[in-house]
């Protein structure tokens, strides 16, 4: 079962997320929470998978209990933002803060299971249009000194991590909001291979989740 915590200072729409989650048969919440500084507190209590993090909330809004959440070392949990706001401050924000996906609130029943699973599994990215706007942005304006990092005399980049030549491909896909099996078919490799080389990839950049991998991918002109 993948166990869940619901941040939402709105109990109605708590209460409809609940609902749809439970109703998806894997998917347990085990907590709420209606502001971001209870947020902190229970997803250190209840120590869920994955968090569906509203935005804008009384006490602390959910960027800095993101923030808090992501930096603390007892806590494993994915954050999803779920929000009104189709903002890109506040998708910037976001991944800024460690968030592994964004989601509207008004989308679909499926949307919301699947992006709590996709988060638990670390499978996919935000969807490719997000990904592209959001990243890059994140990119020139975290990673200026990338424009100067050296480089071979074909163009590509010199990287101060050492990929494997397959590695650096899987990441360049990752960037391209592929998940597991679009690279795998991508590559005429196995999903579980896939598997592998992304979880080599993030432990060798020290990258969190996908999400900061791709970003370090933008940041160092592999993407």
């Amino acid at each position: 079962m993948i166990r869940v915590l619901l941040v939402d200072d709105h109990a109605v729409m708590r209460t409809g997320f609940r609902m749809i989650l439970e109703a998806a048969g894997d998917i347990e919440v085990v907590g709420e929470a209606g502001d971001g500084r209870a947020a902190v507190a229970a997803a250190r209590e209840l120590r869920p998978d994955v968090i569906c993090m509203d935005v804008q909330m009384p006490d602390m809004d959910g960027l800095e209990a993101t923030r808090r959440i992501v930096a603390d070392a007892e806590v494993a949990a994915s954050v999803v933002i779920v929000t009104t706001f189709d903002r890109d401050d506040y998708l910037f924000q976001a991944l800024s803060a460690g968030a592994s996906g964004f989601l509207l609130k008004n989308a679909g029943p499926e949307e919301l299971t699947n992006a709590v699973r996709v988060a638990h599994s670390g499978d996919a990215l935000l969807a490719p249009s997000v990904t592209r706007r959001v990243i890059e942005r994140f990119a020139q304006a975290e990673a200026a000194p990338a424009a100067s990092l050296p480089r071979t005399t074909d163009a590509a980049p010199t990287l101060p991590v050492e990929l494997t030549e397959r590695e650096a491909e899987v990441l360049r896909l990752l960037a391209r909001a592929m998940s597991n099996g679009e690279i795998a078919q991508e590559l005429y490799i196995g999903e579980a291979t896939v598997k592998t080389h992304v979880s080599n990839v993030l432990q060798k950049l020290g990258a969190r989740d996908r999400v900061a991998a791709v970003v370090w991918a933008y940041r160092h002109g592999l993407a």
